[in-house]
């Protein structure tokens, strides 16, 4: 598999700015998303201990997508590596009983699916094209030649509530296996 997306030795290091410290203990809303395998995945009734990792953008490597400017954002760049790391985790993290593992974006599922498909994950990839839960649970995002994108962060939901927040992230090729880490030191 070609290592397309490395991330650079200088990228920003993001800055928790508390845009995310409202979500801990939040419960999940009961809102519908696409999933890349075709099904509807309703967010209050997600399996227990599930991960849900949530990202700006994933590049294409057929297409130039990325905004001018993209690694000038703290946090931006990194979502095919960071997808690369919770694939690589996958099975530990339900080894340690995560019930499922989702990403999460604001892009289609059809765009999704390339990634999902190209990337060889073994779990499905969220669309919040609509900003549903973008809207209901206020999550944190930046705006970049017009567009606004969600900040990289994951939600760890267990019984239909958020029960930890990791945000900022950094560097984000290394967060699955600090998640991971989290589960297992964890008692529910």
């Amino acid at each position: 598999m070609s290592e397309d997306f490395p991330l650079p030795d200088d990228l920003p290091v993001p800055e928790d700015d508390g845009a995310a410290d409202h979500l801990r203990g939040t419960e999940m809303p009961a809102v519908s998303l696409p999933a890349t395998d075709g099904a509807t995945i309703n967010l209050r009734e997600l399996p227990p201990r599930t991960v849900i990792y949530v990202y700006p953008l994933t590049g294409r490597p057929d297409e130039d997508v990325i905004p001018e400017g993209w690694e000038d954002v703290p946090g931006a760049r990194g979502c095919t590596p960071e997808s690369r790391g919770f694939r690589s985790h996958y099975d530990e993290l339900r080894d340690e009983g995560v019930g499922e593992v989702f990403g999460l974006s604001t892009q289609s599922s059809e765009y999704q699916r390339e990634a999902r498909d190209r990337l060889h994950l073994p779990f499905e990839m969220l669309s919040d094209a609509e900003r549903e839960l973008t809207n209901e649970l206020d999550l944190p995002t930046f705006t970049i030649e017009g567009d606004d994108y969600l900040k990289r962060l994951t939600l760890v939901v267990s019984d239909g509530r958020i029960e930890h927040v990791f945000y900022p992230i950094f560097p984000p090729d290394e967060h699955a296996g600090e998640v991971l880490e989290w589960v297992r030191n964890s008692s529910r």
